[in-house]
């Protein structure tokens, strides 16, 4: 792992179009220039979900329009530095990446699954968010020049184990 160089750094779910998305957004504003961000997905989507391209417009003032759901195939033989899945099924699904990244699992509630009234999806899809944010917010505020490879993974793989109720209260 190089302190060096930008970290890079792959963010995991099945259908790349919300929460793996939700996270690499909230790196590249809340890491500066610190990271290289990517998502993909295991079987992703034909589109990025509306309503978490809306809660990076509205809630987070960002630019989403180049997001677009990828296959993680894409990324085959790329080494990254951090590997994070954030469903169960891409962490069940995950492919074995070369480099020896850390790898975490930030298990987080799939927004897509919700039913409800389009302010309820929204209201929703705006916690889930919350819940990546302060995850990323976390993250990008471990002091990577103080710890080592074995420290590093250890806080990261902490971050997704706290629970999301913790980061969903106002």
């Amino acid at each position: 792992m190089n302190k060096d160089r930008p970290f890079k750094i792959l963010f995991l779910c099945t259908g790349n179009s919300a929460r793996s998305i939700f996270a690499e957004y909230f790196i590249r504003k809340l890491g500066k220039e610190k990271f290289e961000s990517f998502s993909a997905g295991a079987e992703p989507r034909p589109a990025v979900n509306p309503y978490a391209i809306r809660v990076l417009r509205e809630s987070y003032e960002m630019d989403p329009s180049e997001a677009h759901p990828k296959s993680w195939d894409e990324y085959k033989g790329v080494i990254f530095d951090f590997v994070i899945t954030l469903c169960d099924n891409a962490k069940e699904r995950c492919p074995v990446w070369p480099g020896q990244p850390i790898i975490a699992h930030w298990s987080t509630p799939d927004p897509a699954e919700f039913e409800g009234t389009e302010e309820a999806t929204y209201g929703h899809f705006w916690q889930i968010s919350r819940l990546i944010y302060r995850r990323i917010d976390i993250f990008c505020n471990l002091p990577f020049d103080k710890l080592d490879r074995l420290r590093l993974e250890h806080a990261t793989k902490e971050i997704g184990k706290a629970e999301a109720e913790d980061f969903t209260k106002p």
